[in-house]
């Protein structure tokens, strides 16, 4: 069961990808990339699932013709290495010009290896049905030779030049897009695993030319490798996708402000009652409670904030080598981790009234937008003066 399920990951992959580009593909539909991206999914989704030994015995019942899925399997994994290279050319951009001329280059390669792949299949014999093995089997037959090795030729280029240039723009890539980054180390780490799947392959068929029985490597080791390299080169694909659309990025937010969250949800609930959210609410709604249950535990805290606590934080965070920006939120931190200390303390005294040299109640707290609210969830949770504060010991630095 569990194999059956890591066959069929690829094919689910591309299915979410496609559902998550389906907004932007139906809104810039005269987009070429989002054209390509299209083209990409819908062939890539299915390879797997046909490629599988029922899928390809229901096929072959349901045409009357033997073999009938060995073409067809063929044709849409060489127009998914084709479109993969395509949308990398399109995706790196460049000179129109030039992207355009690759791309037709692209289109043209492997468009004639798919017409040839099914030319040669017509003209050739296959009568006996292989259901794992037909490479292996038919290596030595007139033109079902010829169509093999068509199919592993297109199948090789396509996956070298798509690990290649992924390799090549994931060198260059600025660190801060992590997502495109992210995507492209996984298309190349797919695209490593699909170059052994077609090793194995490429050994066992020329073993079958020597007059060798090197089967198993086309039966037992190919398909493990090439489920993997489905899987890489699905996620490698989403992962850019979904980066970039809103939903990620919310929940990218809503993640990271979780420290914030949790150390001031319990003295915001005294001031507010909050709407309790269901199960199903969207990431963007429960961005925006998580981000007004912070805001709520800032007001609460706003009598307990100590400046002396910031200026100590301030100071030892630019002793530390910080820029004046970046001690900046380490001493708002700071500060309001020294606020939460001292007033889950008062609280446990039963007394509410802020110390003396704290902050005045109809003082304003730092208002702080989406971005700086993160990296004081950032600072919050992981800067060691932050953590000396939280113990109420004096900032070092």
């Amino acid at each position: 069961m569990s194999g059956g399920i890591l066959v069929q990951l690829p094919g689910i992959l591309m299915v979410l990808a496609l559902l998550i580009k389906a907004p932007s593909m139906r809104r810039d539909w005269d987009q070429p990339l989002n054209r390509t991206a299209c083209a990409l999914l819908l062939l890539g989704a299915p390879i797997n699932f046909l490629a599988s030994p029922p899928t390809i015995s229901a096929v072959n019942r349901f045409t009357g013709v033997v073999n009938f899925s060995a073409p067809l399997v063929f044709c849409l994994a060489t127009l998914f290495s084709g479109a993969c290279v395509v949308l990398v050319l399109q995706w790196r951009g460049g000179p129109p010009a030039a992207v355009r001329r690759a791309t037709r280059r692209t289109i043209a390669v492997f468009g004639a290896a798919t017409v040839a792949i099914i030319a040669l299949f017509v003209i050739g014999d296959a009568p006996v049905e292989r259901l794992r093995d037909l490479d292996t089997y038919y290596a030595t037959t007139p033109w079902i030779r010829e169509m093999i090795v068509c199919f592993l030729v297109a199948h090789t280029v396509g996956t070298a030049a798509l690990t290649w240039l992924c390799g090549k723009w994931l060198w260059r890539t600025d660190r801060s897009l992590r997502p495109l980054r992210s995507g492209l180390a996984l298309i190349v780490l797919g695209g490593s695993l699909d170059l052994s799947y077609l090793a194995a392959k490429w050994a066992s068929v020329a073993a079958r030319w020597a007059g060798r029985d090197w089967v198993y490597l086309s039966t037992d080791v190919a398909p493990p490798l090439a489920a993997a390299a489905g899987v890489m080169v699905g996620a490698g694909f989403i992962v850019p996708l979904a980066g970039g659309s809103e939903a990620w990025r919310d929940f990218s937010q809503y993640r990271r402000l979780r420290p914030l969250w949790k150390a001031l949800r319990h003295f915001a609930s005294r001031n507010v009652t909050t709407v309790p959210l269901t199960w199903w609410s969207p990431v963007g709604i429960r961005l925006i409670h998580r981000e007004s249950v912070i805001d709520d535990g800032l007001l609460a805290l706003a009598g307990w904030f100590d400046p002396e606590v910031r200026t100590q934080a301030y100071g030892a965070a630019r002793r530390q080598g910080l820029d004046e920006p970046a001690a900046s939120v380490v001493a708002d931190a700071a500060m309001l981790a020294a606020a939460c200390r001292l007033r889950a303390a008062a609280d446990r005294a039963g007394d509410g009234t802020p110390r003396a040299g704290a902050r005045r109640k109809d003082s304003v707290p730092h208002r702080l937008d989406a971005q700086p609210l993160a990296a004081l969830a950032r600072e919050f949770r992981a800067s060691p003066i932050v953590a000396a504060a939280r113990r109420g010991a004096p900032a070092t630095g």
